[in-house]
């Protein structure tokens, strides 16, 4: 790799960051395009809330596997068997449909339906394999004061994927319905992988141990993560943030629709996504300084003090802004995670790593977002439309069930902002830090 010049390095790094993003964006497009699609046809809140739901916990207990993975075989293997799979399954989704009555897809008991949303989850989420790879990809390709930029470069993709893929597949479902829209996965997928078989991807000095077939070993991911003095703490801190973040998740659509209408708030969003996109462009030119812990911590005491603020009023425009401000700040956090991981775990050790946090941080949010909702539902909302809470908050914050949900986001805030300060001031935090440097 030393005799490869820069150049040619990053040349490479951006030639698999467009096939990625292409990747990306066709199994964002097919999941989006299939809740709409399943809603529409079953009219059924509960079947596409037990689809999320499904997809998190899968992305949650795949990590661990797919990380392993990622450090057995080379990442360009990697990448392509995430392709591949992706391929076959959208195939077989694809023969289903076209097989079946649609009058059978509008049951929402129905297997073929659920075996039908089984094959479209499972090709989506195979992405995930070439995600960790594509993270890991960075040590390999890049010198190490060039990673953080590369992160964004990659927080950037993602962003333009997200907000691409939300646009296009309602379009798709709108215009040309679920025929047209996976034949059109299944020709990107198609391209992505014939661009990719042609792309060379040097990793000589990396071992594999390809000779093994993959292994699923938390212990060993364990002893490596706790080699490195604090990289658990730091795990578990993001992992409490997406704890927290799961309020957000199962709140936030209700609450925008408590102030503006469903076809404002979905063209918000779509406006809002610019801000992961910009956050990411702001990291590839900047960088993360020369202490990226510290640049995550901070960045996360912005992000709760903003979410502490945001919902104070029942405006629009303070929401929005808060939104934006939150979106701009997590292709941050998200790179200067990834930036110490790359530094302080060996290239062939990080596939692993990468998935094992990928599954303890995904898991976080869709617990929080089963229990948040009763809790909204039973004491919060009730707190202030007809508790206590009407006289002693109502004057200077508002009444209503829309503001029973602002409360929660209030709180949220206060809760990962003392958190975050506690964080700062923990042995775990200056062990990292001082690993690092």
């Amino acid at each position: 790799m030393n005799a490869i010049p820069i150049q040619s390095r990053f040349r490479i790094f951006y030639e698999v960051v467009v096939n990625s993003l292409a990747a990306s964006l066709v199994n964002n497009f097919v999941w989006f395009s299939l809740t709409f699609w399943v809603y529409l046809e079953t009219k059924s809140v509960l079947t596409t809330s037990v689809m999320a739901g499904v997809y998190s916990g899968t992305v949650a207990l795949t990590g661990f596997f797919l990380g392993t993975v990622v450090d057995r075989y080379s990442k360009k293997k990697a990448m392509l068997f995430s392709s591949l799979s992706s391929l076959l399954l959208y195939a077989a989704a694809f023969i289903l449909f076209v097989t079946t009555p649609l009058s059978v897809f509008r049951n929402s008991q129905s297997p073929s339906l659920w075996i039908f949303v089984l094959l479209a989850l499972l090709g989506a989420i195979a992405d995930n394999l070439r995600s960790i790879a594509l993270s890991t990809l960075v040590s390999v390709l890049l010198p190490e004061e060039e990673r953080d930029r590369a992160n964004g470069v990659v927080g950037t993709a993602t962003g333009v994927s997200f907000l691409a893929s939300s646009i296009f597949s309602g379009l798709a479902i709108g215009y040309l319905g679920m025929f047209w829209m996976l034949a059109v996965a299944l020709g990107l997928t198609i391209l992505v992988i014939i661009h990719l078989i042609f792309r060379s991807i040097p990793e000589q000095n990396l071992s594999h141990g390809e000779e093994q077939a993959p292994s699923f070993d938390v212990r060993k991911t364990v002893h490596i993560i706790r080699e490195i003095p604090g990289l658990f703490g730091l795990i578990f801190f993001n992992c409490f943030n997406n704890f927290l973040g799961g309020v957000f998740m199962a709140l936030m659509d209700a609450y925008g629709l408590s102030l503006v209408s469903v076809q404002i708030w979905g063209l918000l969003w779509g406006f809002l996504s610019l801000g992961f996109i910009i956050g990411g462009i702001a990291v590839a030119r900047k960088g993360l300084g020369n202490n990226p812990l510290r640049t995550l911590f901070l960045t996360n005491l912005i992000m709760w003090a903003v979410c502490c603020v945001f919902t104070l009023h029942a405006s629009v425009v303070l929401l929005s802004t808060g939104l934006l401000v939150y979106m701009l700040l997590v292709p941050v956090i998200e790179a200067a995670e990834q930036t110490i991981v790359q530094k302080v775990i060996p290239p062939e050790k990080q596939g692993r790593v990468f998935g094992f946090t990928q599954s303890i941080e995904q898991a976080a949010a869709p617990v929080t977002a089963l229990f948040i909702g009763p809790i909204a539902q039973y004491v919060f909302i009730p707190y202030l439309t007809t508790g206590p809470g009407v006289e002693w908050m109502g004057p200077w914050f508002g009444t209503g069930p829309d503001r029973g949900m602002a409360l929660i986001f209030t709180l949220t805030g206060i809760i990962g902002l003392l958190v975050t300060l506690l964080a700062m001031r923990s042995r775990a935090y200056h062990r990292l830090v001082t690993h690092y440097q």
